[in-house]
């Protein structure tokens, strides 16, 4: 088995990362056909969504919050099929409205099997 290296693993996050920027399920289901495994779990602190179907009505719901909202990569490592990546989240007119940080584990096929996002949401708790 050839293991996936780091360009990889970041052309492979950076796909995945494009599908919150495209509006349609099409579009998001192409992006997702080579960066994400059918039964990827996408956890972040406001849901847990199992599969491309629970993925991409989340993802139009994200859109319908902050339109043209989409996430930029400020810093990608990763080793041993794991990979964590700072972002920012944009909105449409470009301007940063939130930043945080996503741990993503790939499958032996080099597609992401599962995401785990962390951010600050309205009303957590900063003391922890």
């Amino acid at each position: 088995m050839t293991t996936p290296s780091t360009a990889d693993h970041r052309q492979i996050w950076e796909r995945y990362a494009s599908s919150w920027k495209t509006t349609t399920p099409d579009q998001k289901r192409a992006l997702f056909n080579g960066s994400l495994r059918p039964d990827c779990v996408y956890t972040d602190p406001l849901v847990q969504a199992h599969g491309y179907d629970e993925l991409i009505a989340y993802m139009i719901a994200f859109h319908q919050q902050i339109p043209g909202g989409h996430f930029v990569t400020t810093q990608f490592q990763d080793h041993h099929d794991r990979s964590i990546a700072s972002w920012n989240m944009v909105d449409g007119d470009g301007n940063i409205v939130g930043d945080g940080i996503s741990y993503a584990e790939y499958a032996d096929d080099g597609r992401v099997r599962a995401i785990n996002g962390f951010y600050q949401t309205q009303g957590q708790d900063t003391a922890r």
